[in-house]
């Protein structure tokens, strides 16, 4: 069963990517539901991708982190944090 509100993992994605790239205008948040998961993709300036990801991987994992414990207070059983290039 889907939550009643995903759109509050989806602003929290936007609200970290929004704060750690410098043009904000090429950010785009996509999210796509099915039964008891939830998709989310960031789009950002290919030149600010290493910055969403970070070194090592360790922001994007942070963000995939902090976005399913979000999502799991919502009822959400499953989220994917992905990055669209």
């Amino acid at each position: 069963m889907m939550a009643e509100n995903p759109r509050d993992a989806v602003s929290l994605v936007s609200v970290i990517i929004n704060s750690l790239v410098d043009d904000v205008d090429q950010v785009e948040i996509r999210a796509s539901e099915e039964s008891d998961s939830l998709l989310i993709e960031i789009v950002v300036a290919s030149d600010e991708i290493s910055k969403v990801i970070g070194r090592n991987g360790r922001v994007i994992k942070a963000i995939r982190t902090l976005t399913r414990a979000s999502a799991a207070l919502d009822g959400i059983d499953r989220v994917d944090v992905e990055i669209i290039s």
